[in-house]
C-alpha cells in the first residue's frame, strides 16, 4: 500500500502542481471521474510544457482523452506513439479553423481537400472526430446565405467522412466575448445546419461555454438538440477556467446529458485557473452526484 501511495502521489506532482489533498482521495487520480468521461485540451492545459510532455501529463492526472486544434506542424507519429504508450485516446481535433471560411463557396474545393486529409490524419491517430468551423462574418452576405453556404460545404464533404466513418463536428461560437463577427452562434441556427445536410457523420460540436453565453437554458436546448449533438465540450464563465470556477452548474448539466443518454467524451476546452493539478480535482467535484 505504502508503495501504490507513493507512485499515485509522484504520478500527479509530476504533472505540474502540488496536491494538498491529504486523506483517502490520494489514492485515486482526479482524471478518474466517477460519471463522466474527460478529455483534456491540450492547448489550454499545461502550456508550459511541449506538446507530448501534455498528453503525458493528462494521462498521470487520470485523463484517459485529450484534444487539440489543428493537427499541422505535430509530429504526428509521436502524437500517436505517446498516445499509445499513455493508454490515452485522442477525442477529437480541428481540421478546418475560422480562415478561409466554409461560408463561402470559394473555399469550398480546399475545405473537401482538408477534410479528406485530416481523415487520413484521424485514422492514423485512431481518432473518430474533427472538429470543423463556420468563419467569420463576410461583409455584405446575410447570416442565412452564409448558413446555406455552410450547408452546402458540408454536403460535399459528408461522403468523404462517411467513407472513413470519421465525423465531422461543427462548432458554434459566441459573439459576445470569443469571437465577435462569426457567422454561427447558438444552437438553433446550427441544428438547422445539421438537418439540412441529412448526414450521421456531420454533427455538432456543443460548447456549453458557447452555448451558455449565447443563449442560457443549457437543459433545456440540450433537450431540443440532442439528436445533432456529436461531442460536447465545457468551460465555466467568466473566465473560460474549469468547472466550478463561475456560474454554471455543470454537475446539473451532466446528469442532464447523462438522462438524455449522452455516452461520449466531454471535451475540457478550459484554461486551468491556478494549476491543472486543482483544476483537475475541480473537474472530478464537478461530476460527483
Amino acid at each position: 500500500m505504502n508503495d501504490r501511495r507513493t507512485f499515485l502521489s509522484t504520478a500527479v506532482l509530476s504533472a505540474g502542481a502540488f496536491l494538498t489533498h491529504t486523506n483517502a482521495e490520494d489514492e485515486k487520480l482526479p482524471g478518474k471521474t466517477p460519471n463522466t468521461k474527460f478529455a483534456v485540451n491540450c492547448e489550454m492545459w499545461f502550456t508550459k510544457l511541449k506538446f507530448l510532455e501534455r498528453i503525458e501529463a493528462s494521462a498521470k492526472l487520470g485523463f484517459n482523452a485529450i484534444e487539440f486544434w489543428p493537427w499541422q506542424g505535430k509530429d504526428l507519429k509521436a502524437v500517436a506513439d505517446t498516445c499509445a504508450k499513455h493508454k490515452i485516446d485522442i477525442a477529437q481535433f480541428t481540421a478546418w479553423g475560422f480562415s478561409p471560411g466554409l461560408n463561402d463557396a470559394k473555399n469550398h474545393n480546399q475545405f473537401v481537400e482538408a477534410v479528406d486529409k485530416g481523415c487520413e490524419v484521424a485514422k492514423s491517430l485512431n481518432c473518430k472526430m474533427m472538429c470543423v468551423v463556420g468563419g467569420d462574418d463576410i461583409p455584405g452576405v446575410s447570416q442565412e446565405k452564409m448558413h446555406d453556404t455552410i450547408v452546402e460545404g458540408l454536403k460535399k464533404a459528408a461522403p468523404i467522412a462517411e467513407k472513413h466513418r470519421i465525423m465531422l463536428i461543427l462548432e458554434p461560437m459566441n459573439i459576445r466575448v470569443d469571437h465577435k463577427g462569426h457567422c454561427l452562434y447558438g444552437s438553433a441556427p446550427t441544428i438547422r445546419i445539421i438537418k439540412a445536410v441529412g448526414s450521421d457523420m456531420v454533427k455538432i460540436n456543443w460548447d456549453l461555454y458557447h452555448m451558455h453565453i449565447t443563449e442560457g437554458d443549457l437543459c433545456g436546448h440540450l433537450r431540443e438538440g440532442i439528436g445533432q449533438v456529436g461531442y460536447i465540450q465545457v468551460a465555466d464563465h467568466p473566465g473560460r477556467n474549469e468547472p466550478g470556477t463561475g456560474e454554471i452548474n455543470y454537475t446539473r448539466v451532466y446528469k442532464e446529458l447523462q438522462k438524455l443518454g449522452y455516452k461520449g467524451i466531454v471535451g475540457l476546452e478550459c484554461r486551468p485557473l491556478k494549476d491543472e493539478t486543482s483544476a483537475a480535482w475541480a473537474v472530478n467535484k464537478s461530476d460527483q452526484w
